[in-house]
């Protein structure tokens, strides 16, 4: 059974405008203080006002769910006891002054100086789900094979609809405010282990990135951890949307391993098509049409049914079957976090929405 991980990204706002919150420290401190909490499942982000939790390597998406709830309650109890509230959402809808305040970590004030505009304007987050890989060779054979999905869990995780508090057209706008770093977007494809470290010398060696952190793909092979690390995601209002996610890329990840080793080719997307199907999954989510894993473009009711046929070996092998396959039903009829924020937003103004994205944040 392929083991997976969570990583998720919040942002501390004010409880009345909205504005981040520049508490992390503070907050942190206080969520680990509880006995609920375990050394580095809380820790710092890029700004002040964000905060990451990790969960620990989990089996079953009974695990993954009660971590990230665990998770998400400690912080959000420590976030009220200083004043502010816990918001799930993949883009502050409102930004504070500029500058923003950075977090003091070297690494974090180096980025500070390399690109100061895009620092202040990173109040963005995400989910990274990570899947256990036996070696680097077979990781990088499924990182080919699972590129031309991407786009469609962009489209289903969009939760970033709003900036400035106006509503930017675009279902994910986390996605584009990401893109304008050197290193990002989809990964190319590799002929192999060897490639893909050569490939990453030479970045680095070009000092266009100071560190492996700074490959900034929609995916990638984790260098801290044995993984694959699918990084496309926004992060998620609720945490069983999340829980969906991790059964989906881990059935994604073992249908490919099971592909690769039947001998089975590799899918066949040009790049251009598959770049720009990132750029209409952001700007669309589930509201129109999605640009498929062949380049074809279908109804999102189509594009997620052909997803479930594609894992749905890997999801019954796992026990999955039933608890995704339901929360993807529900993700069709109930729209994804954009719709949800937008409709919020229409139908009590910025209380409404600022309601939406903290009390979900919590929600069992």
């Amino acid at each position: 059974m392929i083991t997976m991980g969570v990583e998720e990204e919040y942002v501390l706002v004010d409880p009345a405008s909205g504005r981040p919150t520049p508490l992390s420290e503070e907050v942190r401190a206080a969520a680990g203080l509880g006995p609920l909490v375990q050394e580095r499942e809380v820790q710092p982000e890029l700004l002040q006002a964000q905060v990451e939790v990790a969960t620990p390597v989990c089996s079953t998406l009974d695990e993954v769910g009660g971590h990230l709830l665990r998770l998400r309650h400690a912080l959000g109890t420590a976030a009220e006891r200083y004043g502010c509230r816990l918001a799930a959402t993949a883009a502050a809808p409102v930004t504070g002054v500029s500058p923003a305040l950075v977090t003091r970590e070297p690494r974090y004030q180096a980025l500070r100086v390399q690109a100061p505009q895009l620092v202040d304007e990173q109040f963005i987050n995400g989910m990274h789900v990570h899947v256990g890989m036996p070696d680097r060779e077979v990781g990088v054979a499924v990182l080919n094979r699972i590129r031309a999905w991407l786009p469609t869990l962009l489209a289903m995780s969009a939760n970033s609809p709003l900036w400035q508090g106006r509503d930017t057209g675009f279902a994910s706008w986390r996605t584009l405010v990401f893109s304008r770093w050197p290193v990002c977007g989809l990964p190319p494809r590799f002929s192999g282990a060897e490639d893909y470290d050569r490939r990453i010398k030479a970045l680095l060696e070009s000092g266009a990135i100071a560190d492996t952190g700074q490959l900034y793909w929609h995916a990638r092979l984790s260098e801290r951890y044995p993984t694959l690390e699918v990084r496309c995601l926004d992060v998620q209002l609720r945490a069983d949307d999340a829980v969906m996610f991790a059964g989906i890329v881990r059935a994604l990840a073992a249908t490919a391993l099971r592909e690769q080793k039947s001998g089975e080719p590799e899918p066949q997307c040009p790049p251009e098509l598959l770049q720009a199907s990132i750029w209409h999954a952001a700007r669309h989510g589930l509201g129109g049409t999605l640009i498929d894993a062949t380049g074809s473009p279908r109804t999102a009711g189509d594009t997620l049914c052909r997803l479930s046929r594609h894992i749905a070996q890997a999801l019954e092998a796992a026990g999955d079957d039933r608890e995704v396959g339901a929360l993807m039903h529900r993700l069709l009829r109930q729209g994804n976090g954009a719709d949800r924020q937008r409709k919020a937003l229409a139908d009590g103004g910025m209380p409404a929405l600022l309601d939406l994205i903290t009390t979900e944040a919590t929600a069992p």
